[in-house]
């Protein structure tokens, strides 16, 4: 497929990169991805991933925008308060890219929809806040064979990583990490804890450079590595994560096959 002189126009910082060129552009625009969560790091995703030319973007959330989201949810605005957060972002991605079809999925994500909702797009961006959730948006990752790039918030520290344990080679998923979610009351979500604004942009950002590196196939996957940054000191490092054998779901005894039955 050609491109239009305004898509050249658009795109020409990409193009002229010599690792992504024509073809990487053409492969962005003719990529699909979710991503869960219109929140902190939903909404740098989503703008970025919209602004680099990704074809089609869901976004699942029910949510609707409230005050207190606006010191991190940048997507959003203060005369949207109220407006489901899909519309919202709907609105900032046609502003930014009227050519990106954003389809919006306002609904919770579960174990009902969860496997149709991942495996109708070709790779999965989670930006949710529950731990719940990141272990059901893994499990349906692996099952439908989807990447998933995973990013997470609290206080002053972010982590960041890519799961493809479907793929051959010693790629671990998140279960390999964390084998079972945590009781509810050990995890404090953002609005207990709080969360520095500028932090879900510098993951959210990141997130968004992942997916179109995965898109395009450009540089170094970061599975197999968790990126943990803390935002106080500044400070990056790197963690070797490997594949768990013995992990329920993609270990060599697996015992997960049906997100009905384990959805948390």
């Amino acid at each position: 497929m050609a491109f239009t002189d305004d898509q050249l126009e658009r795109y020409a910082r990409h193009v002229i990169l010599h690792e992504i060129g024509g073809a990487g552009q053409q492969r962005l625009l003719g990529a699909s991805v979710l991503i869960v969560g219109a929140g902190g790091l939903g909404s740098p995703l989503v703008m970025y991933l919209a602004a680099a030319g990704v074809g089609r973007i869901g976004i699942v959330d029910d949510d609707t925008v409230s005050l207190s989201n606006l010191q991190r949810q940048i997507a959003h605005g203060t005369e949207r308060i109220g407006m489901t957060k899909t519309a919202s972002a709907g609105v900032t991605v046609a502003s930014l890219n009227p050519d990106v079809e954003l389809v919006g999925h306002t609904v919770r994500l579960d174990a009902s929809n969860a496997l149709d909702l991942v495996g109708a797009y070709d790779i999965v961006a989670d930006g949710s806040d529950n731990p719940e959730t990141r272990f059901l948006v893994n499990d349906a990752c692996y099952l439908a064979r989807r990447p998933l790039v995973s990013g997470a918030i609290l206080r002053f520290d972010g982590q960041l990583t890519t799961f493809k344990a479907h793929e051959p080679g010693d790629n671990p998923c998140y279960r390999c990490l964390f084998p079972s979610p945590p009781p509810a009351d050990v995890v404090p979500s953002c609005a207990e804890a709080g969360v520095l604004g500028a932090l879900a942009g510098i993951i959210g950002s990141m997130q968004a450079n992942e997916v179109i590196k995965e898109i395009t196939g450009v540089g170094e996957s970061l599975s197999g590595r968790l990126l943990i940054f803390d935002a106080l000191a500044t400070a990056f490092r790197t963690v070797r994560v490997r594949r768990d054998p013995a992990c329920a779901l993609c270990g060599e005894a697996a015992t997960i096959r049906d997100l009905r039955a384990h959805a948390a």
